[in-house]
């Protein structure tokens, strides 16, 4: 897990409703809600430092790109319930869950587009037979 990163978003309100379905089917709780930000995580993670996603309101026009952030996923089910959850609180598809053997025989992804194009993914590497 990373230790922190931020992202921007058009629509505060917009980004939590996805935020806040997606990374629950993660387990990644939301931790604040302030004026012009939203965040989640852990407030206390590895060695009492905290690990979180902040996103922030921004007042620019938001270029979407090919930067992705990966989250992890415990297992297979859990990949599928993001993207699902994902598609169903405005996101797009950008890679159905499935197997990506170039990375691996079991590294099992699903990859998204947020509602202002930011493009998530969450995986697992865990074989099937272990869910």
């Amino acid at each position: 897990m990373f230790d922190h990163l931020s992202i921007t978003t058009t629509d505060l309100d917009r980004a939590q409703r996805f935020y806040d379905a997606v990374l629950g089917t993660l387990g990644i709780p939301r931790v604040n809600r302030r004026e012009r930000s939203v965040g989640y995580g852990e407030r206390h993670g590895i060695d009492g430092a905290p690990c979180y996603l902040s996103v922030y309101l921004s007042t620019d026009q938001l270029v979407a790109d090919n930067r992705h952030w990966c989250f992890r996923a415990p297992g297979r089910v859990a990949v599928r319930a993001f993207h699902d959850a994902a598609l169903a609180n405005g996101g797009s598809d950008d890679g159905p869950p499935g197997i990506r053997d170039v990375y691996g025989p079991d590294y099992y992804a699903a990859f998204v587009r947020d509602p202002d194009g930011n493009r998530i993914e969450a995986v697992t590497r865990r074989p099937e037979e272990q869910e």
